[in-house]
């Protein structure tokens, strides 16, 4: 199982540090583990899980006043990477500039954790399957460091994940598309882990606010795999 975290804009670099070292004490070697701080909190110490940044741009580095690129990552020997949020997508990142950013990180050969989702009206209307279809038809689906996490818009940050059906009806069709592995993201916690992970084609959770702290994430992961 893959076990995601995205600290989002939170935590600072002495924050995250002592998350870091909690998790580096107690994470089983054996799980898939990708921590995605805020950029400023970047270390540059050897962990037994993947860092990654929640963002990035398509260069190696030059006049993109607010952005990081390339090099800023390879300082911190990251090479795992967030595309496709939906609160990236929010700020205008559309469909042309994802894939670049996609293409970029595949010429890196990085990690990618490529997130899509749709809103509560595409949902209501039947319309999910063919929206979520179009987000994918974007990127190289056979790409072997590709990731996929579906995250509804409307279950991220509200505490309401979306129906298990739902979620195992979207996890499915995806599956019809590609073999990259498969994640969920959208209020995840405690109490939904274990049932969320036992979804025949879910290959792990993309998790927010429940993971800022370092023993939660450990307990969620405790969970997912008793």
């Amino acid at each position: 199982m893959i076990f995601a975290a995205n600290l989002k804009c939170n935590h600072t670099r002495s924050s995250f540090e002592l998350y870091a070292q909690e998790l580096n004490q107690k994470l089983n070697h054996e799980d898939e583990v990708f921590i995605f701080p805020p950029s400023i909190a970047f270390l540059k110490e050897n962990f037994s899980f993947h860092l990654g940044a929640q963002n990035f741009y398509p260069c190696e580095n030059g006049a993109y006043t607010g952005e990081i690129g390339k090099i800023h990552l390879e300082e911190f020997n990251i090479k795992s990477v967030l595309i496709g949020h939906s609160e990236r997508r929010a700020l205008n990142e559309d469909e042309s500039f994802l894939k670049a950013k996609f293409d970029f990180a595949k010429n890196l050969n990085f990690n990618i954790i490529y997130c899509i989702g749709e809103s509560l009206e595409n949902k209501n209307t039947n319309k999910s399957l063919d929206f979520l279809k179009k987000q994918i038809e974007n990127i190289d689906l056979s790409y072997k460091k590709l990731i996929i996490a579906y995250e509804p818009i409307y279950s991220i940050g509200t505490g309401v994940s979306a129906n298990l059906d739902d979620i195992n009806t979207i996890l499915n069709f995806l599956r019809e598309f590609t073999k990259s592995k498969l994640l969920y993201g959208g209020s995840v916690n405690q109490s939904n882990i274990k049932e969320i992970c036992a979804l025949k084609n879910c290959d792990g959770v993309l998790i927010g606010s429940a993971a800022l702290k370092a023993n939660d994430f450990l307990n969620m992961i405790k969970i997912a795999k008793e």
